[in-house]
């Protein structure tokens, strides 16, 4: 009989024991957010009850530290690590807790996009490099001083969000010094390089119908995976009608199609691709600001 129990608590013991799991590499790096997440292999033979991934500026963070939670269960995971300071180094390891405790990945470590500071009015705007590009991660919203801009429907609380709208002639000549419109190849340049689903890549996540997100529903294929945030601020189209806040947007190029028209994007709620098309100089779009 002893033999039996010792035996018996022997299996026990071996039956339970903590997590097995790595970190997933760091990606999508912005001036204060990144994308990591973990693979648990083994549960140790009980339930996974948490995981997620934990950062800090000091090596090995714990669960103490900043956190994410990402479901339970064994397999693959993606983590949106926020809040994060521009032009810093962090560590970051996936966690996994089961009912014998917590178990950890290896550390890695990632250092964020410098943010930029626009001296003109001391708007701080984030960026992302995607392939060889630094673009501003955020809008436009600079008032200039002369030119045709507008805030869409007349409400300045949505500036905050999503930038001014200009007129292209205003839109060539608004990004600050060091900083400039793309142009239709480069914008060409950035999509080709995300090729299938580079919409949904490039859009901020979630709905407004589910309280997650900016974009009406479906917001197909967004996964905001580049860290670029796109967001739906809509335009000021025909008879200065302003149009589709929540549903599309538009962001001028710099490159003309004759001397009325000229090229922009657009990225919509029910699409995961990038339209190009030319249209009015007179329309007020967004500007995403790429820099030199």
């Amino acid at each position: 009989m002893g033999v039996f129990l010792i035996f018996a608590s022997s299996c026990n013991e071996e039956e339970s024991t903590l997590p097995l799991l790595s970190t997933v590499e760091v990606t999508s790096i912005t001036s204060t957010t990144a994308i990591s997440g973990g693979n648990i292999s083994d549960n140790g033979g009980t339930t996974i009850t948490a995981r997620g991934v934990c950062w800090s500026t000091v090596e090995n963070p714990t669960i103490s530290d900043s956190k994410t939670e990402d479901g339970t269960g064994v397999g693959n995971f993606s983590s949106s690590i926020t809040d994060l300071e521009p032009n810093t180094t962090y560590y970051v390891r996936a966690y996994a807790t089961n009912n014998i405790g917590t178990a950890y990945g290896t550390a890695m470590s990632f250092t964020t996009q410098e943010g930029f500071t626009d001296t003109r009015d001391g708007k701080i705007y984030r960026t992302v490099t995607i392939d060889n590009q630094v673009w501003m991660a955020e809008n436009l919203a600079y008032e200039p001083t002369s030119g045709n801009y507008w805030t869409y429907d007349d409400d300045n609380s949505n500036v905050e969000t999503y930038g001014y709208l200009y007129d292209w002639e205003t839109a060539c000549d608004v990004c600050p010094e060091g900083w400039h419109l793309p142009s239709d190849e480069e914008w060409t340049l950035l999509t080709n390089y995300l090729g299938d689903n580079a919409g949904g890549k490039l859009k901020a996540t979630g709905t407004l119908e589910a309280g997650t997100g900016l974009w009406n529903e479906p917001n197909t294929g967004a996964t905001n995976e580049t860290g670029f945030t796109a967001l739906p601020g809509g335009y000021l189209g025909t008879s200065d009608t302003f149009i589709g806040i929540g549903g599309v947007s538009r962001w001028w190029s710099a490159t003309e199609y004759g001397p009325l028209y000229a090229w922009n994007r657009i990225m919509g709620s029910n699409q995961n691709n990038v339209s190009r098309l030319y249209i009015n100089k007179e329309f007020g779009f967004s500007v995403r600001c790429l820099r030199e």
